[in-house]
């Protein structure tokens, strides 16, 4: 019998085809639902519930677990503490940055260095706000570039100002030293 015509080559063919196109080709990755990540930030905001499991989470926001798993060694911010079974025991704000994550890495497309550089500059407080802006919308980012282009400027005019005092005393300086002289 020619090879792949068998009854397991088929089946391992189907698999593969579904596979690749649940996950996109990429381990881990759910494709991305919008109205269904609103839903479920608007159950978890309504719980009364403070801790969830892996497994919910994972659940809650379409991020397997061993991703999550991993997010934890590579962002300091998403540490969730770990019941006496060792357990992780997320609250609310560990699952809003998993979000946060999703969002940075899967939608916008960061590396996973951009993204802890991107957190790092907005801070947690504003790159969690993010989540409250429509997806491809970065008037927060806009926002700090534009804050940052003033700050340079404020600081060179500052700087320009500073030096032009210290040429100035250089200058009175050395006409102190030639009258001496």
């Amino acid at each position: 019998m020619p090879r792949g015509t068998g009854k397991t080559g088929a089946k391992r063919g189907a698999r593969r085809a579904s596979k690749s196109a649940s996950t996109q080709g990429v381990e881990g990755i759910e494709p991305v639902d919008h109205e269904g990540d609103a839903a479920a930030r608007a159950k978890l905001l309504a719980s009364d519930k403070l801790y969830y499991r892996i497994g919910e989470v994972s659940k809650l926001t379409g991020v397997k677990a061993h991703v999550l798993r991993y997010w934890e060694t590579e962002f300091r911010w998403m540490a969730p503490p770990k019941s006496r079974s060792k357990q992780r025991l997320y609250r609310k704000r560990d699952i809003e940055f998993v979000w946060l994550l999703k969002r940075l890495l899967w939608e916008e497309r960061y590396t996973i260095a951009g993204a802890r550089q991107r957190i790092q500059e907005l801070g947690v407080e504003e790159a969690l706000a993010l989540l409250d802006q429509p997806p491809g919308t970065n008037a927060t980012k806009s926002e700090v570039e534009a804050a940052a282009q003033a700050a340079n400027s404020e600081r060179w005019v500052s700087f320009r100002a500073a030096l032009d005092e210290m040429e100035s005393e250089l200058r009175a300086i050395r006409g102190a030293l030639q009258e001496g002289s």
